[in-house]
């Protein structure tokens, strides 16, 4: 006897949104169905577990597909728990239970607000993963028998008003699933599903690593009893079975990279909650690391079934480059990259996976320094990133760093061995940031540095203009920029006296370029030099800003001037005889200014002063 009922109105609204609004990729419909197979035999085999006398087969269990190209169906059966027709309607037919109205509200909401993710995430919280199927399909049939049971159930639907449940006499143990397939659409991204090409792709993307045999057309053509998945999850299986060669190739094969890994990384965790990891280092930048539309994060696994590429959630974006896989065992099919961000487990293992991920690096500075030269010399610069992001692993970061140096031409430091290098009397690390090695070596804001034999870090990465200044010292030593702020290394000097008159001239000539000209301790053979304040914007990060189409506000500098000059001096003393004039003074600006590798506001006005000065001379 063939029993009719009837959906809900509001149950056949939130049904409809969810076939033509949740997925883009409709090919998670099968994703769902093979998940839910497989749940299936996990079940009948606990069951036999439990209880001996239970009458159930478990000889054999595993997931068939079967594709008809004429008939134009896919039919997912599996030999696991099976249903009764009470589970059926509960389960099934979870939809027409009560609280849809809420349910609907909350999904048109998610609907509203262009939140594709989070209707998904609503729907794997009311437990219907399987009316994704209706996306490909016309009509539905399902056939299925609980294990130890004599009678099936027979249940099918087109997804509109009603579905229909009918008992059966003999049907196998488990749940057989046919999809009447509607047309192939290509610009809907409907594919044919009844292609077995089409299938197998799709298998080996979500499903691959299912514990149980996935079979595609047994017995049809020759060796189609082996199963399409691998079944090979690497993260499951113990460290000592797996291959270099098998970790390279798994590695391709998430990463879309032809080289091997620099290194392979596994970890995992019991207890609270479960999970197990398998990371790789790339041995080369991606070519799209540093690139706005960049993809980061590792693949997703709930319980082997493939749930997310690119999960965010699991890596911070200064690890973006990591790849591999995360396996979790209580998280949600449909759960949400929204939900991810605030869920407390994907937390933990994020904070896992992130330390791992430091000390595999720490490890290879200590252990393997040409394997650390290449990944600083790939991914360094992603690195310092996170010294900025990520305040809880500041250290850990720094400790992995290296820094060009004056110290070596072609070796860089890390603050630990500059710190061991640090000479009596030395108690701060010193920095600076610019453009370009060269230009840096050359500044005059070194002089004093070098003449003291204090090594300095030249840091010319753009992100190193942002992070020295959230990072304020290492291991309890300061950290402090060559050019800025006044300078005290530990010279008990006189400070020079008569240039007080020179030094409130020449401020308020070049009032409208600086904030202060005061004498310099920094500078040994250059006659001036330009400083900020701490925590001015330097002039390179000012030339990025302008770079990304913003305009900092106009940062004026301090003028430092070199008392034991000649050119400072003499003016010093045109000064006191009333023959200083102002094109002197902005002429010794301009010379800091380019000095530094800065960039005149009049360079053909600068050129004319100086031409003019240099005829007088002769």
């Amino acid at each position: 006897m063939t029993e009719t009922i009837e959906f809900q109105a509001e149950a056949r609204q939130l049904l409809q949104l969810m076939i033509h609004s949740i997925y883009s990729d409709k090919d998670v419909f099968l994703r769902e169905l093979v998940s839910n197979a497989s749940d299936a035999l996990d079940k009948v085999r606990l069951a036999s577990y439990v209880d001996k006398d239970v009458a159930v087969e478990t000889d054999d269990l595993h997931v068939e597909l079967a594709t008809d190209a004429e008939a134009r169906t896919l039919t997912v059966r599996d030999n696991g728990i099976g249903m009764t027709r009470e589970e059926v309607v509960d389960l099934i037919g979870t939809i027409a239970k009560s609280g849809t109205a809420e349910m609907l509200a909350r999904m048109r909401d998610a609907e509203s607000a262009g939140s594709k993710e989070q209707t998904a995430e609503l729907i794997g919280q009311f437990g219907i993963g399987f009316y994704s199927s209706f996306m490909v399909a016309e009509r539905v049939e399902m056939t299925t028998r609980k294990a130890g049971t004599a009678e099936g159930v027979h249940w099918e639907s087109t997804g509109e008003g009603t579905y229909t449940l009918e008992t059966v006499e003999d049907a196998p143990q488990g749940t057989a699933i046919t999809l009447h397939l509607k047309p192939e659409d290509a610009e809907d991204a409907l594919h044919d599903y009844a292609n077995p090409d089409t299938v197998r792709r799709i298998v080996k993307r979500y499903s691959d690593f299912i514990t149980w045999p996935i079979r595609l057309n047994p017995g049809e053509e020759e060796g189609s009893q082996e199963p399409i998945n691998s079944r090979k999850a690497l993260w499951a299986r113990s460290q000592g079975e797996v291959s270099d060669e098998e970790y390279a190739e798994f590695y391709r094969h998430v990463s879309h990279d032809w080289q091997e890994p620099l290194e392979t990384m596994r970890l995992s965790a019991e207890g609270t909650f479960e999970y197990q990891a398998l990371l790789f280092l790339p041995s080369h930048a991606p070519m799209d690391l540093f690139m706005r539309e960049h993809k980061r994060g590792v693949q997703l696994y709930v319980k082997r079934v493939f749930v997310m590429d690119d999960c965010e959630a699991l890596v911070p974006e200064y690890l973006r480059f990591v790849k591999g896989v995360v396996d979790a065992q209580d998280l949600s099919l449909n759960v949400s990259r929204e939900i991810l961000q605030q869920d407390r487990q994907i937390q933990m293992i994020r904070k896992r996976l992130v330390r791992k991920v430091l000390q595999t690096v720490r490890a290879m500075q200590e252990n393997e320094p040409e394997k650390y030269a290449t990944f600083w010399r790939e991914l360094g610069r992603a690195v310092k990133e996170g010294l900025l992001s990520d305040r809880d692993n500041q250290k850990a970061i720094l400790d992995i760093c290296s820094f060009p140096s004056t110290h070596a031409a072609d070796e860089p430091t890390t603050l630990a061995a500059y710190k061991e290098r640090m000479p009596e009397g030395q108690d701060t690390i010193y920095y600076a940031t610019g453009d370009s090695r060269t230009g840096l070596e050359n500044s005059p804001h070194l002089e004093a540095f070098r003449a003291k034999g204090y090594e300095v870090l030249l840091l010319t990465d753009p992100v190193d203009e942002v992070w020295v200044d959230a990072v304020t010292e290492y291991d309890g030593t300061p950290l402090a920029s060559v050019a800025k702020g006044e300078v005290d290394l530990g010279d008990e000097k006189e400070t020079p006296e008569g240039f007080d008159d020179l030094l409130s001239w020449m401020g308020t000539e070049l009032a409208e370029e600086v904030k202060e000209v005061r004498l310099s301790s920094r500078l040994t053979t250059s006659p001036a030099c330009l400083v900020g304040d701490p925590g001015d914007l330097t002039p390179t990060l000012e030339k990025m800003y302008r770079a990304m189409g913003q305009e900092p506000p106009k940062v004026k500098r301090i003028l430092e001037l070199n008392p034991t000059h000649p050119l400072v001096t003499g003016l010093k003393d045109a000064q006191a005889g009333g023959s200083a004039e102002k094109d002197l003074a902005e002429l010794l600006y301009g010379m800091a200014l380019l000095a530094e590798g800065g960039d005149l506001a009049e360079p053909a006005a600068f050129v004319t002063t100086l031409a003019a000065r240099l005829q007088k001379a002769l």
